[in-house]
């Protein structure tokens, strides 16, 4: 295919900005889901959050902010660090839905379920981390020689 004098191809987007759109969409659904039917989040909330029905609304708010800001990139980096603390705030709900066999919209999940999804939330630490630029591991270039 001959690209015309004076036009540019069109960019295709690298992995990075697909794992960006993917992550920011998930938490956008997330935040809304949070706002919107906050039932299954509080009752997964350990007893030790205080004042759960605000906290489980300002998660949802946090989540949505931090998707829109995956896409400012003056605000990507933030964005990105933000939401990985965020994962690691929410493992002791992830942990209470697992071992306390708590049902999500009225059926209870098997470990089939619980088991991937506890050993995961350390690749969604990392997601946010990476997708939004604050690190390159493990696809960093080596430094150039010369």
């Amino acid at each position: 295919m001959t690209i015309p004098a004076g036009k540019t191809p069109a960019k295709r987007p690298d992995g990075r900005t697909l794992m960006r759109w993917a992550m920011a969409l998930a938490y956008f659904a997330a935040g809304v889901l949070h706002i919107g039917d906050p039932a299954p989040f509080l009752s997964i909330t350990p007893d030790w959050v205080p004042f759960p029905a605000r906290v489980i609304f300002a998660t949802g708010l946090c989540e949505i902010a931090g998707a829109v800001g995956l896409f400012i990139p003056a605000t990507r980096k933030a964005a990105g660090a933000a939401l990985a603390l965020y994962a690691v705030c929410v493992f002791p709900a992830n942990l209470k839905h697992a071992f306390y066999n708590i049902p999500a919209g009225g059926d209870t999940l098997s470990w089939w379920y619980h088991a991937p999804r506890l050993a995961l939330q350390p690749v969604l630490v990392w997601w946010a981390l990476y997708c939004s630029g604050v690190v390159d591991w493990p696809f960093a270039r080596p430094p150039a020689k010369g």
